[in-house]
């Protein structure tokens, strides 16, 4: 009897997980993981899934569509080609979650702006060597985030 209740609450657990990353493109969700995710508010979620998918989702002061995280991760891969895929991919993963959760706080704590978002991008679009970028834009966002 125990084992069947762990059964199906770890299967509630996962599918609760899964469906909480929807937003995250597929092959993102498992490298930037909704385990131990933790949001301060519900709002706080709402922008964080904004800044993966470029969705709204009644938030106020919102304009949707790009950029969203998830387009940049696109642009990051076709840049980088096959051959580095292994490499970025992850490492975009990551730091999507990485600025997305401090992005998405509320504006009198959070470390990381929309102008940073702007400057981090800028940063990706314009570095030649797309892994080299993303260790760039992950040490700058580590900085801000320390301050």
């Amino acid at each position: 009897m125990r084992r069947c209740t762990l059964i199906v609450l770890m299967t509630l657990a996962l599918a609760g997980a899964t469906q909480a990353q929807e937003y995250v493109r597929v092959d993102c969700q498992a490298t930037a993981s909704s385990v131990g995710l933790q949001f301060e508010t519900p709002v706080q979620r709402r922008w964080y899934k904004r800044f993966w998918n470029g969705e709204c989702d009644r938030l106020s002061f919102c304009i949707s569509g790009a950029p969203n995280w998830n387009g940049i991760v696109e642009k990051l891969l076709a840049r980088g080609g096959a051959s580095h895929r292994v490499m970025i991919l992850p490492m975009a993963c990551r730091l999507g979650q990485l600025i997305g959760l401090e992005w998405s706080r509320d504006r009198k704590v959070r470390r990381i702006t929309t102008a940073d978002l702007r400057s981090f991008s800028a940063t990706l679009e314009s570095t030649k060597d797309t892994v080299s970028g993303l260790s760039f834009v992950e040490a700058a966002a580590r900085r801000k985030m320390r301050k």
